[in-house]
């Protein structure tokens, strides 16, 4: 169901980490030694909920002290700065910008192929020849 089917915004029950991601976090952060109990894993889950809320709600605020509709990436970083979280804007900086190469490259990407001059039917037909070359080639070597 969509947020119009079920009267709007979700309640803050509703919102939510994957638990298995955060598991799986937790696990890589914990030695080998050391495990996590379920009640611990969903006590971290919801600081986690409740820190994202309160970053976007400060971000949202100063979205709307600028006149603006949208919450951009420096809105975050100024509501980090409000709520005394300066050591975490040079490694959400640091993302950022990470982000936004992975998108230009992303772009570069599709224009690539966008400008090879031929249709996706036809590329997919050159990518279908060279998986059959290369599979003949393996059973050639393979014999």
């Amino acid at each position: 169901m969509s947020d119009h089917e079920t009267g709007g915004i979700p309640s803050d029950e509703d919102l939510s980490l994957p638990k298995a991601t955060v598991t799986k976090m937790i696990a890589e952060l914990l030695p080998n030694d050391v495990t996590c109990a379920k009640d611990t894993r969903d006590l971290i889950i919801e600081c986690c909920v409740e820190f994202i809320h309160l970053i976007s709600s400060e971000a949202n605020e100063i979205c709307e002290q600028e006149s603006k509709k949208t919450i951009a990436p420096e809105h975050i970083i100024s509501a980090l700065k409000r709520l005394g979280f300066e050591s975490f804007t040079d490694e959400v900086e640091s993302v950022l910008k990470d982000h936004k190469q992975q998108q230009k490259d992303r772009e570069k990407k599709v224009n690539k192929m966008e400008q090879c001059g031929l249709s996706e039917a036809e590329l997919l037909a050159q990518q279908e020849a060279l998986f059959a070359k290369s599979r003949e080639k393996f059973r050639t070597a393979q014999q």
